[in-house]
């Protein structure tokens, strides 16, 4: 059984790591990749969503080699609480 996918992203980034949504999406894609909703513009949006939530904040962004815009995120200690008040340790990475 998987989380769903906000909730996955949210779980991924519990150590605390600098993530973009490339990033995100290439530590999910072995659980996640075959999803029809697997696609940037859905996790990008699990990112703000979960920023305007206040469980994680960006950190940086910056162009990347193609000139896209890359914004960068980490959990805030209320997104840490939240992973470990709502998924169970079975799911958790570290």
């Amino acid at each position: 059984m998987l989380l769903p996918s906000r909730t996955a992203v949210l779980n991924q980034m519990y150590d605390q790591r600098e993530f973009d949504v490339k990033k995100i999406m290439a530590e999910l894609k072995p659980q996640y990749g075959h999803e029809k909703q697997f696609n940037e513009k859905l996790y990008l949006e699990h990112l703000m969503a979960l920023e305007a939530n206040g469980l994680v904040e960006l950190t940086n962004y910056c162009l990347d080699e193609q000139g896209e815009l890359l914004m960068s995120y980490t959990i805030t200690e209320e997104g840490r609480t939240t992973v470990e008040k709502y998924i169970d340790k079975t799911y958790r990475l570290v």
